[in-house]
């Protein structure tokens, strides 16, 4: 049954928390400007509301998730912290004396309450309905980008994951006392998975045995990120790599292979939208979508801004019709007006190549000119022969015997004629310029909220990181806006 937190707990030492939180700190501050009886509407049929014995209380639940995204801990670290930081316990509506959860709480909660739940768009809604109550967002323009994440497991096998995580663990216990490479067990030499993990639970067990090591917060936490892996994630480390990640291209030359989220944000730097695909998928297919989501979250949208993969045929269309003005840069190789098989080659502006949809990227482009008939010139995109004669998909794409694999596109169309000269106009320019604050707000996702690297294995634990993420990101920015008023 839900347990509501309606006010807190009677407790005699509750005003040592106006004794020793100031007024400006982030957690009081949030607890001030967020409602957060929204969770209980949004998780109440997650709950047996008949019988059973009381469950812990979905707002607390829901604040540990919220303080392990914006301090980036583990679950271990972030119910450690909430023993002894009482702008922890405050923020959890809780009693100074009040003992904390169990961090396995942690594990039960994304699982069974937030599963099935939309929560990406939920609170990134919450979050903007927060900012026009609060009269911080005045703009009818957003700005529109992709950020990739890896993926957790990567492509490194099992035994490849352990040892790194061991080694990290190591050399954090060096820096502190070298002598301590004498006193650790002899590293696995076979490529048996179980001889890795017993040598980690080994190291494991030398390393706690040693108080004073322990008490590092660089051994511990690198400590409990290991310990997780082993005893949580035994049945993740069974596979060699996500099933949901996919291969993504950065540039031509580099790739990664995870997941990648969508983002539409406010000239005000407020996230408005987002989705989260896998990585191969193409940046510009998603505009129509974080357009549409940030409308329903109560944005007006007359501009939008972003890089040359946004300004393919489609999207230029969509705009038009919907009087909307596309800030993007037309790009000769993705604006052509009309091409064979669009549903099965996407092309990929980091790399500048297009990629076929199992996933193989074109290897070689070259440019031929306007002959008789052709009304303008096209591209040409060479595939790898070798991965078509191989590929899953050569059905109706590689004919039999072929010596190469092409696929061609027209250069330039009368369609874009109007957006190449909106492009040209000053209010284009100008918009344009504002692009960058998007990737201000990419690096503070990844670095500030560890948002480089996925925390669990599949599509919708990506989801759930992005949801918590974004809202925590989002909800700092409102703070800082009102402080600017």
């Amino acid at each position: 049954m839900i347990q509501k937190q309606d006010s807190m707990i009677l407790s005699p030492y509750t005003e040592i928390y106006d004794l020793v939180i100031p007024k400006d700190n982030l957690l009081r501050r949030l607890n001030d400007l967020v409602d957060f009886s929204f969770v209980y509407n949004e998780l109440n049929d997650k709950y047996c509301h008949t019988n059973g014995r009381n469950a812990i209380d979905p707002i607390r639940m829901f604040k540990y998730l919220l303080l392990k995204t914006i301090y980036d801990l583990s679950d271990v670290d972030i119910v450690e912290r909430s023993k002894y930081d009482m702008s922890f316990k405050y923020f959890l509506g809780m009693a100074p004396e009040e003992p904390v959860i169990e961090p396995s709480s942690l594990t039960k909660f994304r699982k069974l309450r937030l599963k099935d739940k939309n929560l990406l768009d939920m609170l990134i809604n919450k979050s903007v309905e927060i900012a026009i109550e609060k009269g911080v967002i005045k703009s009818k323009s957003i700005i529109v980008d992709a950020t990739h994440t890896k993926a957790r497991y990567n492509q490194m096998s099992p035994k490849e994951i352990l040892m790194d995580r061991s080694k990290k663990l190591r050399k954090s216990v060096y820096e502190i006392d070298e002598s301590m490479k004498e006193r650790f067990p002899s590293k696995s030499t076979t490529n048996e998975l179980e001889d890795e993990i017993e040598y980690c639970k080994k190291l494991m067990n030398v390393i706690e045995n040693e108080e004073t090591i322990t008490k590092y917060p660089k051994v511990k936490e690198k400590l409990n990120i290991l310990k997780e892996t082993v005893e949580d994630d035994i049945e993740h480390l069974q596979i060699s790599k996500d099933k949901d990640a996919k291969v993504g291209h950065k540039t031509k030359d580099t790739s990664f292979f995870g997941y990648k989220t969508h983002i539409a944000m406010s000239d005000e730097r407020i996230i408005t939208a987002a989705t989260v695909t896998t990585g191969e998928k193409n940046d510009g297919r998603q505009l129509e979508t974080l357009i549409e989501k940030s409308m329903e979250a109560g944005v007006e949208v007359e501009t939008v801004i972003g890089d040359a993969a946004y300004s393919e045929k489609g999207n230029i269309e969509y705009t038009k019709e919907n009087k909307i003005d596309l800030v993007s840069k037309l790009n000769p190789s993705i604006t052509q007006g009309y091409r064979k098989k669009e549903d099965e080659f996407e092309f990929n502006k980091d790399a500048g190549m297009y990629v076929c949809k199992a996933g193989h990227m074109a290897i070689q482009k070259t440019q031929n000119r306007k002959r008789a008939g052709n009304k303008n010139p096209r591209y040409v995109y060479y595939f790898d022969i070798e991965k078509c004669k191989c590929c899953p998909f050569k059905e109706g794409c590689y004919k039999e015997g072929s010596k190469s694999k092409t696929y061609s596109v027209t250069i330039k169309s009368h369609i874009h004629t109007e957006q190449e000269k909106f492009q040209e106009s000053d209010y284009f320019k100008e918009k344009s310029k504002e692009r960058y604050k998007i990737e201000a707000k990419n690096s503070e996702l990844k670095y500030r909220h560890g948002y480089n690297v996925s925390k669990s294995s599949g599509l919708l634990g990506m989801e759930m990181q992005g949801a918590m993420a974004i809202f925590a990101v989002n909800l700092k920015r409102i703070l800082k806006l009102m402080d600017e008023k």
